[in-house]
């Protein structure tokens, strides 16, 4: 019996297989020909990608659907009508997997994915973790007793998930081609919330989270008074972040850490309450968290010369604010250049003006066009790429060519900030390929 994913290199989708592959099962998959960088990690683990074809399924395979696909694929249509196929969509399949570990789930609109790094990297000082990551990464250790997953509420998939433990980063409106409004949204988290079984740790910073109903124990985390969890004497320079934890006014341990920016400050602080309160060592958890190495896609700093390159999957206002913000942070006085492809019309037209105020931080902004396969979700969305460009001063459109390439490398020395959810990294592999 094998594993077969439908949409394998989705950032989810790859993780898990990677995972079942490390629990010593036969997986396979199947998906678009085009480069996507979550292959990488299937392909060093000698996982097969095939091109989508109904023949892929076989008798007695357990069929593992990604979320975009319906009843209508060619494989999907294949694996429903065999008797002997169990099929089960991602997130249905993760809801069961997690039943065998104690789970910690991270959900929030932004840090997710930096988040469930971080953990997977303290908790394995203390246990034996596998984690699944949104940026393509999976790993599941033999014997391991903890499993943290990225947890999204995107049209509520992370309802399928009955946590022991959860982390709870921030609520702030997204996907709003799914949720009508605020108290939509914020309806998914607190039903979220009610299926956690032992703890939620939750930013007592947010202006919402605290409100919500915990029927479990629950301990809050941030820079403000009134946390369990506190950060004092914070401070950040070009070195990274330095800052005292407090638990319930008294002092735990001082911390200092080569990252940047405020997501990483507060995003740490989290992981230190969670770890905290699963019976971790204060020295553990800090040693965890310098050890942490990042994740693909999240802040990605490459200097070449006199410039640097940052990929990042900043594809929200909000992110994409922190993300230009710890570029100043980490590269004081050198000129900024963002660049930014939109993923979702109704995103862009929702945000548009917060979209532009965010981008309009750097010193020069370049834009991509929307993928040819986005769709408008409806007929009252009618946003385009030039209604950013005309609240931008001064933007540039560009394309993931070598024309585009070489107008970038006229705007250096700089510092390069490449945000999407899509592929705008291509751009960045041909700018690095001629400085």
């Amino acid at each position: 019996m094998a594993y077969h994913f439908i949409g394998i290199k989705g950032t989810g989708m790859a993780a898990l297989a990677e995972i079942l592959h490390d629990e010593k099962k036969e997986v396979r998959g199947s998906d678009i020909e085009k480069y996507i960088f979550t292959q990488d990690g299937l392909e060093e683990r000698g996982i097969q990608i095939l091109p989508f074809d109904a023949g892929n399924i076989q008798p007695d395979d357990t069929v593992i659907i990604g979320l975009s696909f319906g009843k209508d694929h060619p494989e999907v249509k294949a694996a429903l009508d065999q008797p002997g196929v169990k099929t089960y969509y991602y997130n249905e399949y993760l809801g069961h997997l997690l039943e065998r570990y104690t789970s910690i789930c991270v959900a929030g609109t932004h840090g997710k994915s930096t988040t469930t790094g971080i953990i997977a990297s303290v908790l394995n000082r203390y246990e034996k973790t596998g984690f699944l990551i949104g940026d393509g990464h999976g790993h599941m250790p033999d014997d391991a007793k903890n499993f943290v997953l990225e947890s999204c509420e995107f049209k509520r998939h992370f309802l399928a998930y009955h946590p022991d433990y959860a982390i709870i980063t921030n609520v702030e409106l997204d996907h709003i081609d799914y949720y009508k409004d605020m108290d939509d949204y914020i309806s998914a988290f607190q039903s979220f919330a009610d299926q956690i079984k032992k703890e939620a740790v939750i930013c007592g910073d947010d202006p919402y989270l605290k409100d919500l109903h915990y029927s479990c124990a629950h301990v809050s985390y941030g820079l403000n008074e009134g946390n369990d969890y506190q950060a004092k004497n914070v401070s950040q320079s070009p070195e990274g972040i330095v800052y005292d934890v407090y638990y319930k006014d008294e002092f735990v341990h001082h911390v200092e850490l080569t990252e940047i920016g405020y997501p990483f400050l507060i995003n740490s602080l989290g992981v230190f309450a969670l770890a905290h309160q699963m019976g971790m060592d204060p020295d553990q958890i800090v040693a965890g968290l310098r050890s942490y190495k990042g994740i693909a896609r999240r802040f990605v700093c490459e200097p070449i010369g006199e410039n640097v390159l940052i990929d990042d999957y900043a594809h929200h206002p909000t992110a994409i604010e922190y993300m230009i913000d710890a570029a100043r942070k980490r590269y004081p006085g050198k000129k900024i250049v963002a660049l930014y492809k939109p993923d979702r019309y109704s995103r862009l037209q929702y945000f548009l003006d917060r979209f532009a105020q965010s981008l309009n931080t750097a010193d020069q902004v370049c834009l991509l066009d929307f993928p040819k396969n986005a769709v408008r979700e409806d007929e009252t969305i009618t946003v385009t790429i030039d209604d950013l460009l005309d609240r931008c001063p001064g933007s540039k459109l560009l394309q993931i060519d070598e024309q585009s390439a070489r107008t970038l490398k006229e705007m250096g020395p700089a510092v390069y900030v490449f945000m999407s959810s899509k592929d705008i990294y291509l751009l960045r592999d041909l700018l690095k390929n001629i400085l």
